[in-house]
């Protein structure tokens, strides 16, 4: 435990889903007009009222920050400070009438709102952040989300200054009014929802914008405006988010038969912005990352990620809005649900296989890593200091394995019928994850019950796998033994229902017919999924003729890790002809890992001849899809391999895992370099995912080539990187070879950063990959560089992209460097947090979890770690966002 005798006094309260209370006053309707400046906004809120039937009397106690009261009325009549209890968090109303209308009119500084919650400004616009608890920063409201009313919203703002004017819902009305005390033209416009809605999924925007216009018929026949507004620079931008939008709305009607609900659609983006973007009713506000792109200035990557955060933004108009979560604690009700939407939607769009892969990639490598941790926690929390801390990969991720593994129970049918129940029974409510899974078995009649665990329990399970083939009887016994580790605030854990997918693989790769001992009837399923529900399982298969490869939990049936004693020949095997292209390349992870591991406690590093043998073949297989193959040849990250070892020394992982890409590329250099000779790609660049595929293979073809130091790379190709670099036709291939550029200690080093930088200096989301190529090099003046981007002109700390690109990249994706021996990277990084805390808790906490896997790692740096976790906590007037993190790491 840390030395906490300063802080004990300061613990913020912590919030517990067991103290649930339902509200004790409703809100029908809200009425808001806002005379929008940028000093000195005002903002008169009428709220129509009625007390809760159903609870205890109680005052009415509307939740605030940093508002600057001017007046207050109780059904028109203004009330003096001994009718009310004001405090920096509340505004308390005692004997008032079961049903009334309370008005209030404050005042509101958007300019120096740096946390970018509630009102603010981002390049000279207005916008608004409010989930979770950003309402309370506009006006006096019940600020949780099972209060849903009927909003009605008024804004007047300068002509010129703020020509689009734009709320929730459907507009009513546009006009002029009288000017302004300086004479200035003012206009107003009229915006109103109505659809019930919680106080976090209110917006506005205000501002000079480009409007890109589309249009969309709905299955009933229903006209759409659909509109993208952005800054005028940026106009030439939109096409890909705007098709995006459109294939969105028209899956959403094919696979749920969910059709959109409102007049118009409208689209801001804006470039600072906490989160990836927000999904307020009828006016999803985007960070621009997420909605700008041009093949010169975007890579495959950020057209997959507008794709996908668009179809899940706009998913949320059923999933989180018309039903949305009762309390914080469900979150996941509306974000997991809606990541296995947009994973569906994506995979559809794509290749359903590399889709899977790059999403199990992303869960293993991160959220795994957040399971095992001081910070660990349910799907549904019990708890909370700060909700803003709890928009993690368990709930989001993982929250989407869940509702995917129901999907592999149901079935698509079923599962589609459980859908239709759950949003017509719940529309317009606040609900909880019981209700969903109610839905779920109220069409199916499957019981659940054990199934609900998932919610309620924290931890990765660990799946142990033995196996037994009897050839005199031609049986295969295959037997699954289950443990979940414990987490804070949880030990001796009930056993988990697990879906587990499987088949087995004659010695030729051909798939054999899975029957199970007692059944009635041979089977002829080739893949089956097996329910595991005790803490151990036994599956007898029979009618097997020979020694069988088994090939488990395929497409990844439930987020859990799987041990399994295998051989090198094995595991080649199966990467070479596993038919499942998830176990292909789990196949690879698991070997590469394992030899990579083994390596890190020998005097010199060597590579398994049977890896680089199944992975040249996997190179040469003209049946392979290309994309396949580049993440078969992608090596588990060195925070991965850190999570597998007790002690972990980062330097010692990031030399073993950088010699086995030397080592490969020098045994596979004919191979690789023919690779990307054969995948150069002539004519206009093109996101189709074939070709999409065929560019990541050919990039990480030139990583591998590009791995050694200077003096071993070739004349050939290091001119052939140079050229991609000077004359790449799309920012996917220049920044791929740029970041080849970076490590490399030559001259060329400079010159192509500073060529770069003078390009693209004005093209902001540009800047960030500029900045983050520099966080992650593996040179040894990494840290000093960092330090100074800083103070560079394209870097700002109070813009959440660029703190992601910069500091965040150095602490999350360079683990060689921000783990230092001397302790110099942490140091920064907190220096940082300190900071950022000042202005942003938000960004500040999501830094801070770098610090949280302390334990992982060897007794001197775990001591340099508590150090400035324990300097952070000391900090006066430390937010509650970055105390909760810093807290529990420490207290681990």
């Amino acid at each position: 435990m840390p030395d906490t005798n300063k802080v004990e006094t300061a613990i913020p309260k912590t919030i517990y889903l067991k103290d649930y209370q339902p509200p004790a006053w409703w809100v029908d309707t809200v009425d808001l007009q806002f005379i929008l400046d940028s000093q000195a906004t005002e903002i008169t809120s009428t709220l129509t009222i009625r007390r809760n039937s159903d609870t205890k009397k109680q005052v009415l106690k509307l939740d605030c920050e940093k508002l600057n009261l001017k007046t207050i009325s109780l059904n028109g009549q203004l009330l003096d400070e001994s009718r009310y209890q004001l405090t920096d968090y509340s505004l308390i109303l005692e004997n008032i009438p079961d049903k009334c209308e309370i008005t209030s009119v404050v005042e509101i500084n958007p300019t120096c709102n740096t946390s970018l919650m509630g009102l603010y400004q981002s390049g000279g616009n207005f916008c608004t952040q409010c989930e979770a608890e950003g309402f309370r920063r506009i006006t006096f409201f019940p600020d949780r989300p099972d209060i849903l009313a009927i909003y009605t919203v008024t804004i007047l703002a300068d002509k010129v200054k703020y020509p689009v004017l734009l709320s929730n819902g459907n507009p009513q009305r546009f006009g002029g009014t009288e000017p302004d005390s300086k004479g200035n033209a003012r206009h107003y416009a009229v915006w109103h929802d109505p659809h019930p809605k919680p106080s976090y999924l209110f917006a506005l925007v205000a501002g000079n914008l480009a409007c890109i216009h589309d249009e969309f018929t709905t299955m009933s026949g229903k006209h759409v405006d659909l509109n993208i507004y952005v800054e005028p620079y940026n106009a030439d931008k939109c096409d890909h988010a705007m098709r995006s939008i459109i294939n969105a709305m028209r899956w959403d009607e094919q696979t749920y038969g969910r059709e959109y609900d409102l007049d118009v659609f409208n689209v801001v983006a804006v470039d600072d912005f906490n989160m990836g973007a927000m999904e307020n009713k009828g006016l999803n506000i985007f960070n621009s990352k997420y909605i700008l792109a041009l093949p010169d200035t975007a890579t495959d990557t950020d057209y997959q990620g507008i794709e996908g955060v668009v179809g899940h933004e706009y998913f949320h108009n059923w999933s989180g809005n018309r039903v949305t979560c009762r309390d914080w604690f469900q979150l996941s009700l509306k974000e997991g649900f809606t990541v296995f939407r947009d994973q569906e939607f994506s995979a559809d769009m794509s290749s359903r296989g590399i889709k899977r892969i790059q999403d199990v990639n992303m869960l293993r490598s991160h959220q795994f890593r957040e399971d095992a941790g001081p910070i660990a926690h349910p799907v549904r929390p019990d708890r909370y200091v700060e909700i803003n801390n709890f928009y993690t990969l368990t709930v989001y991720s993982k929250g989407a394995e869940i509702i995917r593994m129901i999907y592999s129970l149901l079935g698509s049918k079923k599962f589609r019928q459980g859908t239709d129940l759950y949003f017509s029974r719940y529309d317009s409510q606040a609900v909880t994850t019981d209700e969903f899974i109610q839905a779920m078995e109220d069409v199916s009649g499957y019981d659940l019950k054990q199934f609900r665990l998932w919610y309620s329990t924290a931890g990765t399970p660990e799946l142990t796998s033995t196996e037994n083939y009897d050839a005199g009887s031609q049986e295969y016994t295959l037997s699954i033994e289950q443990k979940i580790p414990d987490t804070p605030g949880q030990a001796d854990k009930a056993a988990m229902h697990i879906p587990f997918r499987m088949g087995l693989l004659s010695a030729k790769g051909e798939a054999i017919p899975l029957t199970l001992k007692n059944e009635e009837n041979s089977s002829s399923d080739i893949c089956r999924v097996l329910h595991l529900k005790q803490k151990t399982e036994t599956f007898i298969f029979t009618n097997i003729s020979e020694k069988p490869i088994a090939s488990l939990l395929r497409s990844f049936s439930a987020p859990v890790k799987l041990k399994m004693e295998r051989s090198i020949d094995e595991l080649c095997f199966l990467i070479v002809n596993d038919k499942d292209e998830f176990n292909r390349w789990d196949a690879a992870q698991n070997l590469a890992t394992r030899l990579m591991i083994s390596q890190l406690s020998s005097d010199s590093i060597e590579v398994e001849p049977a890896f680089i043998e199944a992975l040249g073949k996997i190179l040469t297989n003209k049946n392979l899809k290309p994309a396949l193959v580049a993440e078969i040849f992608r090596l588990p990250m060195e925070g991965f391999l850190a999570d597998q070892r007790p002690s972990a020394e980062p330097d010692r992982i990031h030399q073993v895992r950088k010699a086995f890409h030397i080592t490969i590329a020098a045994r596979l250099y004919d191979e690789l370099l023919s690779q990307y000779n054969a995948l150069t790609q002539p004519g206009d660049y093109s996101i189709e995912p074939d070709r999409i595929g065929q560019r990541t293979l050919r990039n990480t073809c030139l990583g591998y080539l590009m791995s050694p130091s200077r003096d071993q790379i070739s004349d050939e190709v290091m001119s052939a990187c140079i050229k991609q670099f000077r004359q790449g036709n799309n920012m996917t291939d220049v920044i791929a070879a740029l970041a080849c550029l970076c490590n490399v200690k030559d001259p060329i080093r400079e010159s192509s950063l500073n060529s770069f930088y003078d390009r693209w200096r004005n093209d902001t989301l540009v800047m960030d990959k500029w900045l983050s190529l520099q966080a992650t090099s593996e040179l040894p003046d990494t840290l000093d560089r960092v330090k100074a981007l800083t103070r560079h002109s394209a870097f700002n700390i109070k813009n959440p992209n660029k703190v992601r690109s910069l500091v965040g990249a150095f602490a999350n994706s360079n683990p060689q460097h921000f783990h230092a021996e001397n302790g110099s990277g942490y140091e920064f990084i907190a220096n940082q947090i300190i900071k950022l805390d000042q202005l942003n808790p938000q960004i500040a906490a999501r830094m801070t979890h770098a610090f949280s896997r302390w334990k992982q790692y060897n007794k001197s740096r775990q001591t340099l770690m508590k150090k400035q976790l324990k300097r952070i906590l000391d900090i006066k007037g430390l937010s509650k966002d970055v105390f909760e993190i810093a807290y529990r790491s420490l207290s681990a």
